[in-house]
């Protein structure tokens, strides 16, 4: 696999083979989702992810490791935490605060599971695909009959691609032919993502600024990769929705919009694009994490503003989409 994916998944393998014991890093399954593909479907967030966006709502999905938050306005100033880990990780602190020392935390989750309060919490487990289906099937024929199905998400499912791959063919088989989509930035090579696409009716692409040198500064990578991967999946026929994160002052003026719109509408099959508007529900969670929100304070985005890029985007003969 390459350099760049921090992930423990095995080496790639055929998407036709399955691979026995092979666990991924999941951290939420949500059932009754209508905004990750069509009807009513299941999603699968997975932990890791090779970008770093400034404006990520989901800084929790970032690291491609578990990760031990304490929530301090759930604490029911027990302490039984303290007594329930094995290694001693967990400190009192001035003011019923609870200090994590990341030196001794293996993050096994014996404090969160003791935690009557749940102001512990351990994001992200190691699961099975025999684990993630049980729960992702719970309620499927509901789903499917809604149009819906299986959605992973993330972080960067492909990430994770041999999990990703057998988990989305498992559903295929034993859901019988049910829908599946990922929601992927496309930072990944080729052969990666050609092993999951064999089981994925829609890909949902972010497509977060058309400059390589912005891309960059604003993800720590620049874009190439993911526009080759884009033209590729669309060459090859795949469904593709390009979806675009709308951040004021970042991406959302006049030039990036047409450039967007323009590459959106070079691909083959591809005639539409979903509008992401920027909000706040993820800067509290950079605090209790203990991460730097590089745009603190900064407004969701002006109703004005959304209409104004839907309009650009529209007048170069997309079928444009707002929330998807």
């Amino acid at each position: 696999m390459p350099k760049h994916l921090n992930t423990q998944t095995l080496k790639y393998r055929s998407p036709h083979l399955p691979t026995p014991g092979i666990k991924g890093l999941i951290f939420d399954i949500r059932q009754y989702s209508i905004h990750d593909g069509p009807g009513v479907r299941t999603t699968v967030f997975f932990k890791g992810c090779p970008l770093a966006c400034r404006w990520c709502c989901n800084p929790e999905s970032q690291a491609g490791q578990p990760e031990l938050v304490w929530v301090r306005e759930r604490c029911l100033g027990c302490d039984l935490c303290l007594t329930a880990c094995p290694r001693d990780a967990l400190h009192p602190a001035a003011g019923g605060v609870k200090v994590i020392d990341p030196q001794r935390c293996d993050r096994c989750g014996q404090c969160a599971e003791r935690c009557p309060g749940e102001a512990l919490n351990l994001i992200g487990r190691w699961r099975s695909v025999d684990e993630v289906l049980a729960e992702v099937t719970r309620d499927a024929l509901y789903f499917e009959a809604s149009g819906g199905g299986l959605t992973l998400s993330g972080g960067e499912p492909l990430a994770q691609a041999d999990f990703a791959a057998e988990l989305l063919r498992r559903y295929k088989q034993e859901e019988k032919g049910a829908h599946t989509a990922v929601e992927t930035c496309g930072f990944v090579e080729w052969p990666v993502l050609a092993q999951v696409a064999a089981h994925v009716d829609l890909f949902l692409y972010d497509i977060k600024h058309m400059d390589p040198a912005e891309h960059l500064r604003l993800t720590g990578r620049d874009n190439r990769l993911i526009l080759d991967n884009a033209r590729r999946l669309a060459e090859a026929g795949y469904g593709l929705v390009i979806r675009l994160p709308l951040i004021a002052g970042v991406n959302d003026h006049r030039d990036n919009l047409e450039a967007t719109a323009e590459f959106a509408r070079s691909l083959p099959g591809v005639g539409r694009i979903d509008i992401l508007p920027y909000h706040r529900l993820g800067e509290p969670k950079y605090q209790r994490l203990g991460k730097d929100y590089a745009l603190k304070g900064a407004p969701a985005l002006a109703s004005e503003t959304v209409a104004r890029a839907r309009d650009i985007l529209a007048a170069q003969g997309l079928d444009v989409a707002v929330g998807g």
